[in-house]
């Protein structure tokens, strides 16, 4: 008998301007019918709604992370309205190319995260003909003879071993965060043990962390990152 694929999962992330257009729903409705309009047809589960009300001049997307959290938690598919403003906010661009996340925009169904490297790259570029006008600028400071700076050095490739190695722990740390809710959750619905948390996870469809379903140890091991050693004792 043939296996029937599962249904693939998307979240959804809607953005607004000011706090008129969020409690108005203006721009708001056009967006999420782009998004249904993309998702029609085919096997999909929309599992998740985000919506960011913020102002031009503000850089912390709290609901764009929590919307990035829960793609990672259950390998979904991020799904936004419109690439194009998006595209342009520095803020935007970081934050999806850090979170690992695969993402589809319905104005553009084309662009993918290739599309977003060439973006920051479009923005990495105008970074540098900034600094390169700052180093102008100071190479003309040093010659009227202002001293400038001291020896930075080279970079060691143990320190560069060592920054490979933080930047691995801090992604375990981010995940571990991002499930600290869904695990007090199930506590908080009586789960006492290792096991009972594991079928807690799966029964939300919270994937493990290389993907499957949840073990004790895998709980364990989690719960030792968010609370440490001493509060795993006596859980089995």
């Amino acid at each position: 008998m043939e296996r029937s694929m599962p249904p693939r999962r998307f979240v959804a992330y809607y953005r607004v301007s000011t706090v008129r257009q969020g409690r108005s729903g203006l721009g708001l409705e056009a967006q999420k019918v782009a998004v249904l309009a993309y998702l029609n047809g085919g096997s999909w589960d929309l599992i998740g709604e985000f919506t960011e009300i913020e102002s031009g001049k503000r850089n912390d997307r709290t609901q764009l992370a929590a919307a990035l959290a829960a793609c990672r938690l259950r390998r979904a598919t991020l799904v936004i309205a419109k690439l194009d403003r998006l595209a342009r906010n520095v803020a935007f661009v970081s934050a999806l190319l850090e979170s690992g996340v695969e993402f589809v925009a319905a104005d553009f169904p084309q662009a993918n995260r290739l599309t977003i490297h060439i973006l920051a790259a479009v923005a990495e570029h105008e970074a540098r003909a900034i600094s390169d006008r700052t180093k102008a600028a100071l190479a003309a400071a040093k010659a009227r003879g202002t001293v400038l700076g001291g020896f930075r050095g080279h970079i060691a490739t143990e320190d560069a071993r060592a920054r490979s190695l933080a930047s691995r722990k801090a992604a375990a740390d981010n995940r571990a965060s991002d499930l600290r809710s869904a695990i007090q959750a199930i506590e908080e619905e009586g789960a006492t043990s290792l096991r009972q948390i594991a079928e807690g996870l799966n029964a939300r469809a919270i994937c493990a962390p290389r993907g499957g379903a949840w073990s004790p140890s895998q709980v364990r091991s989690l719960k030792l990152r968010l609370e440490g050693p001493t509060k795993t004792e006596g859980l089995h």
